[in-house]
């Protein structure tokens, strides 16, 4: 593999030296652009309904090896990234053929990142195709109808959020919650799908008590849902895959036959981000949740919901030829490595901490947070490397989000290690990319959000 002249970091991950941030080596790659001669390619990633995004870089013109292999790296890194994050099942680069034929030797069946390919069919229900088109007849993506997320709050609604331990319901009228509950579940490995379906209905038969009448419910869930359709999700994990597509995929639809009205269920971290530019009163929120994975969730300037999956955990913000490699998709340097349980799990060792490594990675961080409030230097040296890692993330996903809001939560965040982990990231930031540091703000959520927001901005999806 070629190398890139990197700059030195001005912010070293203490517990990982070998760190080397996707947002420098672009950075590296462009300056290279800038002085051996470049030009222009647009990758636009589409999906089945004409929807998606185009994004442009610059490559190498140069026909050398090095360069071509250069070139690859980055293409194929920018699509990885463009996959979890817009998501579509349709890859096409603007006049560049042998590019897009490596490439679809890399996202095929039995090719590298089959692992991707197979999540994009689950996703969107097509196979993943790769392909080069001229200028003249590169495609423009559809635009997504601005109706479609706008919040609403009026009426008498339902917001639900199902969780891995507890699904949690509230009755809103008018944008004010009469009625939450919490109640204890256990979903993920239920293999029969009544499981499921019952809990959910109770969770509404609770709020819907407390209210004259139901006018839409709306929900949220970690996983992937395109148009309200069950498409991954790890609440479903235990169900086998001959009972998916006949009694998960269109779950939502069925629990709303007894009130008869609208309901519309997204990514739970759509709706978290969705809950912070209804706090802030402002969009351009990309929010970040480290825990059992990095989930994401993106509400645009408008303060609305996209299409996007915005799956975040699995993108890469490492370009180390040995980063850590994710031990569901194979891929390294993927951000669930650095912004979860697994990035903690992962620095203890290399920080010193005695913690017996047979523990699960919960009790792991439990553990760590102990020692972090006992005044343990060993754990703060784990959140001070996490908080590095963030800093040199963030400009990375300012390519391909515009973010005026860094919306951070989870159990990696609680209490002092949290802090840490925040300070660390705008040090780095007012460093290494003043500029950005001056446009994008870092934030937990307020009190009233915690109680109440995520209910409320669920309530509010489905359009009345």
């Amino acid at each position: 593999m070629s190398k890139l002249p990197l700059p030195a970091l001005k912010h070293l991950p203490e517990l990982d030296p070998g760190f080397i941030p996707a947002s420098l080596w672009n950075q590296a790659f462009r300056d290279k652009c800038s002085s051996e001669g470049s030009r222009e390619i647009r990758i636009a990633v589409l999906r089945p309904d004409g929807t998606g995004m185009v994004h442009t870089e610059s490559i190498l013109t140069n026909d050398d090896d090095e360069s071509m292999e250069l070139n690859f790296r980055l293409v194929e890194r920018v699509v990885k990234f463009l996959l979890w994050s817009c998501g579509g099942t349709k890859v096409v680069l603007e006049n560049s053929p042998s590019l897009a034929r490596a490439l679809a030797e890399h996202y095929r069946e039995g090719g590298k990142r089959e692992f991707d390919v197979d999540y994009s069919r689950r996703f969107f229900g097509e196979t993943l195709t790769i392909s080069s088109e001229s200028s003249e007849t590169f495609p423009t993506p559809r635009e997504t109808e601005d109706a479609d997320s706008k919040i609403g709050l009026k009426g008498n609604r339902i917001g639900f959020d199902l969780g891995g331990s507890d699904r949690k319901c509230a009755a809103v009228i008018d944008g004010k919650v009469v009625f939450s509950e919490e109640v204890t579940w256990d979903p993920y490995f239920q293999s029969d799908p009544n499981y499921h379906r019952e809990g959910i209905i109770d969770s509404i038969r609770l709020a819907a008590a407390h209210l004259p009448k139901v006018d839409a419910i709306g929900g949220s869930a970690a996983g992937v849902y395109v148009d309200s359709k069950v498409r991954a999700a790890s609440l479903f994990r235990g169900v086998p895959d001959e009972l998916f597509e006949k009694h998960v995929e269109n779950i939502f639809f069925e629990v709303a036959k007894e009130w008869d009205v609208p309901i519309r269920v997204v990514n739970d971290g759509d709706v978290t981000a969705l809950a912070g530019a209804m706090s802030l009163n402002d969009g351009c929120v990309l929010g970040l949740a480290m825990g059992t994975s990095a989930a994401a969730g993106y509400a645009d300037a408008n303060s609305r919901i996209t299409p996007w999956i915005s799956e975040l955990a699995f993108v890469p913000i490492d370009f180390n030829e040995d980063a850590p490699r994710d031990e569901w998709s194979g891929d390294i340097g993927c951000a669930v490595n650095y912004f979860s349980q697994q990035a903690v799990s992962r620095l203890i060792e290399p920080a010193g901490l005695d913690i017996d490594p047979s523990l699960g990675k919960p009790e792991k961080l439990v553990l760590v947070q102990e020692a972090m409030e006992a005044g343990d230097e060993s754990a703060a040296a784990i959140y001070r490397t996490i908080g590095t890692y963030l800093g040199y993330a963030i400009p990375q996903f300012a390519r391909f989000y515009d973010i005026r809001h860094m919306l951070l939560l989870g159990r990696v965040l609680t209490g002092k290690g949290g802090e840490i982990i925040i300070s660390k990231a705008e040090e780095v930031l007012r460093d290494e990319f003043p500029d950005l540091a001056k446009t994008i703000s870092l934030s937990t959520p307020d009190e009233k959000m915690k109680r109440h927001g995520q209910a409320i901005a669920a309530a509010s999806l489905p359009a009345i």
